[in-house]
């Protein structure tokens, strides 16, 4: 296929979530502002929302998509029949997504199953747009390696690290006190462990400020998300984990600060709207025009800051703990944090056991026996300390639990 000269490639893993939907806002937005031939669409992918990666595909004509769970296969075949548009399914097209040459690829894949594809993106080099921080929790090292030697340009999407991104100043890292992660604190900041203790799935997903996928609500409700955020900085940044604080700050106008040796705090505020770090991350080292609601700080009227609760909230004290111990504690963290939020939104547990299954499995240690200690020596063996992690998870959910 012959480019238009200049085109810019892009490919989006995860385009049917939220955070894939505000990226197609901005991708629109340049289209419309610099014309078709500015962009060229490479791949697409979604796991299992067949309907609106067709329509994706059908608006924006990428070379190729795919769909991860093979079952829908059929359904996108029969979606796209006559368009000329190549697709797949199952994790072999996935990563056949992933490693198509690319100049900016947002990675939204929720969970570890993005850490795959991400890799696939890390090995062929471009820019990096990440939104999946599960494989930054797991894999973190390996991860910033790889890109270390592959040339890829790491751009954090979460609206917290791409706040630190756009103030922390690398050249001046001598004079770097902390970084502090601001955090909403969910639908359930100021409910009482009784409270939480029959709060449901609805209502853990019910964020009062963000807009996002069942999964990731809950990980903000119990402050998880916080926690694995914590870890995703560490290697983002190379910070140490006694150089990250948070905040709970229930505005969420301020998303992150950074202080430096002579007392100032650099802080960048914005509307709660992913549109404005996706489209950070797409026009870097540039900036570019969105369609969102511009920030009325009159209006926002006041700021608040609290500690965070850890005696209601204890998933940020098992992150900082994961942290301490090593890269497969923090794959441990993540992986049985997967299983216990979906038996959550499956209604098999309730809320206060998610953090305290995830604290079971990494007191227990792994099925075959020793902690969850050290780091990972390669990809294959994050890949085994994961399921180890979700099996150990699995059998306590069977035993404890039930």
């Amino acid at each position: 296929m012959t480019l238009p000269e200049n085109a810019r490639r892009i490919s989006v893993l995860g385009a049917t979530g939220s955070v894939g939907q505000s990226t197609f806002d901005i991708i629109a937005d340049q289209l419309a502002r610099h014309g078709e031939d500015s962009l060229h669409m490479v791949a697409f992918v979604a796991k299992r929302n067949v309907a609106a990666l067709a329509e994706l595909a059908l608006r924006f004509r990428p070379e190729f998509v795919a769909i991860a769970d093979e079952r829908f296969s059929e359904d996108l075949r029969d979606a796209l029949a006559g368009t000329g548009i190549a697709h797949g399914a199952g994790q072999g097209a996935v990563e056949e997504a992933a490693a198509r040459e690319a100049d900016w690829t947002m990675a939204a894949i929720v969970g570890a199953a993005g850490l795959r594809s991400t890799l696939q993106v890390a090995n062929r080099g471009g820019a990096i747009a990440i939104a999946n921080k599960e494989s930054l929790v797991c894999a973190g090292a390996l991860l910033m390696r790889t890109c270390a030697r592959t040339g890829a340009q790491v751009l954090p999407v979460d609206s917290e690290h791409n706040a630190i991104f756009q103030v922390l100043d690398p050249e001046r890292r001598s004079a770097l006190v902390r970084i502090v992660l601001t955090a909403s604190g969910g639908p359930f900041r100021t409910w009482t462990l009784e409270q939480m203790k029959t709060a449901t799935p609805e209502q853990a997903i019910a964020h009062p400020i963000w807009s996002m996928g069942a999964k990731i609500s809950v990980d903000s409700a119990s402050l998880m998300n916080k926690g694995l955020e914590l870890i995703e900085a560490c290697h983002l940044f190379d910070v140490s984990s006694g150089e990250i604080d948070v905040l709970i700050h229930p505005q969420s106008v301020v998303h992150g600060l950074v202080e430096y040796a002579d007392g100032s705090i650099l802080a960048q505020l914005g509307p709660a709207d992913m549109r404005v770090p996706i489209a950070s991350a797409f026009a870097w080292p540039e900036r570019i025009a969105t369609r969102c609601e511009r920030l009325d700080l009159a209006r926002v009227s006041r700021l608040d800051f609290e500690t965070p609760d850890t005696d209601r909230f204890p998933a940020l004290n098992l992150a900082r703990n994961a942290m301490k111990a090593g890269d497969v504690a923090c794959t441990a963290l993540n992986a049985a944090n997967e299983v216990a939020v979906e038996a959550f939104l499956a209604g098999q547990i309730g809320f206060l056991d998610i953090s305290a299954l995830v604290a079971d499995v990494l007191e227990g240690g792994h099925p075959d026996g020793g902690d969850w200690e050290g780091a990972p020596e390669d990809y294959e063996s994050v890949f085994a300390l994961d399921h180890l992690a979700r099996t150990r998870a699995q059998a306590l959910l069977a035993q404890k639990y039930n």
